[in-house]
């Protein structure tokens, strides 16, 4: 038996889980939010309670000790060293990591170098890593790539065409995101479906990508050498004619600074909407607002263009999965989705079976070719078994 923290940092929050192996039970989890903005809390469940508890914290060091205090005051731990194991989530390994590691200083110091990679992602993982690791220094740490599950897509598709030296001169490739979720769906699927066949799984959020899986294997994925590349997000363009990049930063004058910003937080659903949250979104669909009906139509048609072109990559495919906040949670998107696939597969959408909301659940029909999933995600799962592999815990 061990007891694994799973944390996952943001650039404003900490996302955790305490979790019980190899049984995978989770003892408790929180959602630190708006740290260093005003009115910081945290939201800790446990034994079937939510509290939200108030904060006053300035940064991750701090969230880090409050949450910890937290366990602690609510009985969930008796003292620190019941923790065996911590693991954190780091969206950028680039081209170093092809598994998740066992933190030293070489792997601070690669990770350090990729933030220029994941900007927005790389030095909150940095900073969640000191907090713990200064309240819990006498315990292993475990840092699990988003990339490395990736690692494995051909030169083929990993390789942009611009001139090669600048491949080889700045590292520039098809990394990836969201290798954790996917990896673990590929998995369950494999349990759905009783075998290591020919997947496609849709990770859809606020952040979202597709992966083609045959084998066990990642041989594609639509996020490209930073989580800007793919289909369009909440904030965030996805893949486009770049010649569009150029003329706005021509016509509005902008710096590559103020361009990153517009194309990772102005554009995608917010850009056309005005909402970058999907529930917004479909509030404004149901209210007639046209722009929320195009933006949510402009997302399905580049998801439905992704599983077209991965279901030709893999020369067929036994089971598609959506999973994430939007995967689990948006029938009216999965409906739209299955509408733009569904002749061409050979796919006829299950209505009743597409109510599900956050439960695993079959939404095709049973004549459909293709059996296609809600299936949901436990990043912290993935991330706890890769500390207990990697540490040789739990058993």
């Amino acid at each position: 038996m061990a007891k694994i923290l799973a944390v996952n940092s943001g650039s404003s929050s900490l996302k955790y889980q305490l979790l019980e192996l190899p049984e995978g039970k989770v003892l408790a989890s929180g959602y630190v939010e708006r740290i260093g903005l005003v009115n910081p809390f945290d939201t800790l469940k446990f034994n079937g309670q939510k509290n939200k508890i108030e904060l006053d914290i300035k940064n991750h060091t701090e969230a880090a000790k409050k949450v910890m205090e937290n366990l602690i005051s609510y009985g969930i731990l008796k003292s620190f060293d019941e923790v065996d194991g911590v693991g954190h989530r780091v969206v950028q390994g680039g081209k170093y990591f092809d598994d998740s590691a066992i933190v030293d200083d070489d792997v601070l110091a690669k990770v350090e170098e990729l933030c220029v990679l994941a900007p927005l992602h790389n030095p909150a993982a940095l900073e969640g890593y000191k907090a713990f690791h200064d309240a819990l220094p006498n315990v292993g740490h475990v840092m699990v790539f988003d990339t490395s599950y990736h690692r494995s897509v051909s030169e083929v598709n990993k390789i942009f065409p611009i001139p090669y030296e600048m491949t080889e001169k700045y590292s520039i490739a098809r990394y990836g995101a969201h290798g954790t979720s996917h990896k673990f769906i590929a998995n369950e699927l494999e349990r759905i479906t009783g075998k290591k066949g020919k997947f496609i799984v849709c990770h859809l959020g606020s952040g979202a990508s597709v992966s083609a899986i045959k084998d066990g294997k990642c041989v594609n994925t639509s996020m490209g050498l930073t989580p800007l590349g793919g289909i369009m997000m909440g904030t965030r363009t996805g893949d486009m004619d770049p010649s569009v990049v150029l003329e706005i930063m021509d016509k509005e004058g902008l710096s590559v600074a103020e361009t990153r910003t517009l194309l990772n937080k102005k554009s995608g659903l917010l850009g056309i909407s005005g909402f970058s949250d999907a529930r917004d979104v479909e509030k404004g669909i149901l209210e007639g607002n046209a722009k929320c009906k195009l933006a949510y139509e402009m997302y399905a048609s580049r998801v439905a263009s992704y599983i077209g072109s991965y279901f030709v990559e893999l020369g067929g495919c036994d089971a598609i999965a959506f999973t994430a906040g939007l995967g689990e949670r948006a029938p009216m998107m999965r409906k739209l989705i299955m509408e733009r696939i569904g002749e061409a597969l050979n796919i006829k959408l299950d209505e009743e079976g597409n109510k599900v909301f956050g439960d695993e659940g079959r939404i095709s029909t049973a004549d459909s070719k293709i059996g296609v999933y809600v299936v949901p995600t436990n990043e912290e799962l993935a991330i706890a078994k890769d500390v207990c592999r990697l540490l040789h815990l739990g058993k």
